[in-house]
């Protein structure tokens, strides 16, 4: 096994889980925050900083490891013949990535529906395609489409459905410092087209059925 996949366990069907880490690249990263903290005019040997540059590289190493994950893999891992054709919500996914533009956290919640057309996907499946997406550097609209472009691509179904809403730290922390603010998007295909079925997305993924 490579350097490159040397920090990743299997564990079931495609998902990857993070053990252990690439050292080669946790170190020249861990240099360069190094340099950074310097340049910020902090002491980078002092003793609460010293293993900060290691900390902040292996952490960025977990935030951005949907780049070693195939969300299509994933999907198919877990593709069922059945002959079922409603809407198939999975609603209230958590949702954690970092805004390309500042390197900023964003987070929130994903709701997702597709209509079957001959195969299920076990749905486990649903909330970790959306988190191989997450764990990359992203704007929200772009997250949002590559979800239901997987899912479309890969399973083939009817439609599909995909409603992100998420707080970004780049507003709330910097620019505009707006702390309440919550950024809304979709994106549809199919079925989902129409009006009625859009509807009915909508209406389920905001009931309480609790």
């Amino acid at each position: 096994m490579d350097n490159h996949t040397n920090h990743l366990d299997e564990e079931e069907n495609g998902y990857i889980k993070i053990d252990r880490y690439n050292e080669s690249k946790i170190s020249v990263v861990a240099d360069h925050y190094k340099d950074i903290l310097g340049q910020l005019g902090e002491n980078p040997e002092r003793e609460g900083l010293v293993k900060t540059p290691e900390r902040v590289a292996k952490a960025l190493q977990y935030l951005t490891h949907g780049y070693d994950l195939n969300p299509a893999e994933i999907l198919r891992s877990a593709m069922f013949k059945e002959d079922y054709s409603q809407m198939v919500v999975v609603k209230d996914i958590e949702v954690f990535s970092m805004c390309e533009h500042h390197m900023l956290p964003f987070f929130g919640k994903a709701h997702v529906a597709y209509i079957p057309n001959g195969h299920i996907v076990g749905l486990s499946k649903i909330p970790r395609i959306v988190d191989a997406f997450a764990r990359r550097l992203q704007v929200q609209e772009r997250l949002t489409n590559e979800i239901r472009d997987c899912i479309q691509d890969t399973l083939m179904p009817a439609g599909v459905a995909v409603v992100i809403e998420c707080k970004h730290l780049c507003m709330a922390m910097r620019g505009i410092q707006k702390q309440n603010s919550v950024t809304t998007t979709s994106a549809f295909t199919g079925e989902f087209a129409k009006d009625k079925t859009r509807a009915e997305f909508l209406r389920l993924i905001t009931a309480n059925l609790h």
